[in-house]
């Protein structure tokens, strides 16, 4: 079991290996990221400060149907400023799904909140509109959605319930750039929504995030958390707010542009070749892959989900000795993890569907999805192989 996660970290992680089936190597980059690098490298300002960065910034919020972007140093980041401009701190809530990265956990523990676990529904994988509800308590300040694997999570439900409270959403959005709920996009619909661009994203700078908000006092506020305590149009010696240096660099945008001009193609591409492979393999018994809601249909496939019936473990050395990059899924909840393993610092709900995908789930990473017909075609009969055995 060690031996199996080992692997899946350094496929999740997205280290290249040779599989002899044709499977993009990732991150892509051509001709337009060197473009944008050489414009930079050419200028005397590459930090933070360059229009580079308004620039992605811009794109980017337009892009995602939300009217303010504020680029980052990451992800995480991101999520830990968006809690402390909503004044999220200690003694205070924030709902969280029991499965998604440590990020979304620690972003609340690190503005010394009290992360509280949730269930995710068994087959969308995103976190359940119904736990959030009995979840809401005196002291809940917060809900962080996950858009887990790309499709987002019922915005509908969770936004009804937030309003019905007066509590703020966060969304979590790392795997949906690009990724719609009813036509609109991630990160449009919260108080703020979080973007990663970490090496293994569908667009990625190595590293690097962004921040949105269709407000304009929000987001002014983190970014007096970025940038220092400064304020727009002030003095760069006057600082007004507490804050630090998150400040993504305009060679992290440069790229980040690029990656955005590509994504729309290879976010088609990626539904393309997915609906195929679950067209062909609908009739293997045993194979559940992420439901989708309809509302969801256009999104990401930053990670083809599914569980199996049989042994996942038999199905994930069958599919990667095949050649293919496979994950069996994460080995705990979020609430497993050695940081809340001893309930010192959250408060965990029972979360029966989170605890049995550990035991049964997997993802293909979205590079594998890249493929052309053949090697689409490929894949699919290597599924059906491993979840017959």
């Amino acid at each position: 079991m060690l031996l199996e996660f080992v692997a899946a970290f350094l496929i999740y992680t997205h280290v290249n290996y040779s599989n002899g089936m044709g499977i993009p190597n990732w991150p892509i980059s051509g001709a337009r990221e060197r473009e944008l690098l050489d414009e930079v490298l050419a200028s005397d300002r590459w930090g933070g400060y360059h229009p580079m960065v308004g620039r992605f910034e811009k794109e980017f919020a337009a892009f995602q149907h939300a009217r303010f972007g504020l680029g980052a140093m990451n992800g995480t980041v991101t999520l830990e400023m968006a809690l402390e401009a909503l004044a999220i701190g200690e003694g205070d809530e924030v709902i969280v799904p029991a499965i998604s990265f440590i990020s979304t956990a620690t972003a609340v523990s690190r503005v010394r909140a009290k992360p509280v676990f949730v269930d995710i529904e068994a087959d969308t994988f995103n976190i359940d509109p119904r736990r959030v509800r009995e979840a809401i308590g005196p002291k809940t300040r917060a809900i962080i959605p996950v858009h887990f694997g790309g499709p987002m999570a019922d915005m509908d439900a969770i936004m009804e319930i937030a309003a019905e409270h007066g509590i703020p959403v966060v969304e979590d959005a790392a795997h949906a750039a690009g990724s719609e709920w009813n036509g609109r996009r991630a990160g449009s619909f919260g108080a703020f929504g979080s973007f990663s661009f970490q090496n293994g994203k569908v667009m990625t700078a190595g590293e690097g995030g962004i921040l949105l908000s269709n407000d304009e006092a929000l987001i002014d506020r983190a970014r007096e958390i970025l940038d220092i305590g400064r304020r727009k149009g002030e003095g760069w010696f006057f600082h007004y707010t507490l804050g630090t240096n998150y400040r993504i660099t305009a060679l992290q945008c440069a790229v980040l542009i690029a990656q955005l001009e590509r994504l729309p193609e290879q976010n088609c591409r990626r539904m393309r070749n997915v609906e195929f492979i679950r067209e062909e393999l609908a009739d293997v018994a045993g194979l559940h892959f992420q439901r989708v809601p309809q509302a969801a249909q256009a999104h990401t496939n930053y990670l083809l989900l599914g569980y199996v019936d049989g042994d996942r473990g038999v199905f994930h050395r069958n599919l990667t000795a095949a050649g293919f990059p496979c994950t069996p899924f994460y080995p705990h909840t979020l609430y497993e993890n050695p940081l809340y393993k001893e309930r010192h610092n959250c408060h965990v709900m029972p979360c029966p569907n989170s605890e049995a995908r550990i035991t049964d789930a997997f993802w293909i990473p979205h590079r594998a999805l890249l493929g052309d017909e053949i090697e689409t075609q490929a894949l699919a009969s290597a599924i059906r192989t491993a979840a017959a055995a």
